[in-house]
């Protein structure tokens, strides 16, 4: 089905920015909404339930799972993740970008079921700089930093299925990136028609 909005996936390995450039994509462009995800891990820092995600018990996650609500769910680190899949399609049926921040497997789930979601991989400029951003965060263990750049080596060869790739060396040049990519998206052909479609047909166009 085609809808009006446009579905951006954001992903990239532990640490290299993904929710820093996301954030600050919303704040600058109002078009653009996010999708909160429900997770079985439990918050971390200041996180709050239903801002950053839906956190939720893994009967709960269950549950969701075996009535369908889930466009596509992930383990992910030991936890599982999930995209509802009536609060993506009701956004987009309405005109509204929606971004979702998920792992590669979900990303190229959702590229099945959304056959124009655009997917966007991060990438960090190095190893170093890798492991030096997630020590910083302070959130984690050595031992769970360790794990992370491990698994990390294995999601950064998924880039290749992706159909734009940012390497976040400059925070501000990583930015523009993704917004050049958020607004050439909405300048294709199908992408326009879908989001003025009043303006095509008065124009008699296919």
């Amino acid at each position: 089905m085609d809808y009006p909005g446009n579905v951006y996936v954001v992903a990239a390995p532990s640490g290299a920015g993904k929710s820093s450039l996301v954030k600050a994509l919303m704040e600058l462009d109002a078009a653009v909404r996010p999708s909160v995800s429900h997770t079985t891990r439990p918050p971390r820092g200041q996180e709050k339930d239903g801002r950053e995600y839906h956190f939720v018990s893994d009967d709960a996650f269950d549950a969701l799972i075996q009535q369908e609500a889930f466009l596509e769910w992930a383990t992910v680190h030991g936890h599982r993740y999930g995209t509802s899949r009536e609060s993506i399609e009701q956004r987009i049926a309405q005109g509204a970008d929606v971004v979702l921040e998920i792992d590669y497997q979900g990303a190229l789930q959702i590229k099945k079921i959304f056959a124009n979601a655009v997917l966007i991989f991060i990438l960090p400029p190095s190893w170093d700089e890798l492991r030096s951003r997630l020590q910083n965060r302070g959130e984690d263990t050595p031992d769970v930093i360790e794990t992370r750049l491990k698994n990390a080596a294995h999601e950064m060869s998924q880039a290749p299925k992706f159909d734009f790739v940012i390497i976040n060396e400059l925070f501000e040049r990583a930015l523009f990136d993704l917004k050049a990519i958020v607004h050439s998206q909405r300048l294709k052909y199908k992408a326009l028609r879908r989001a003025r479609a009043d303006i095509f047909q008065a124009l008699k166009l296919k």
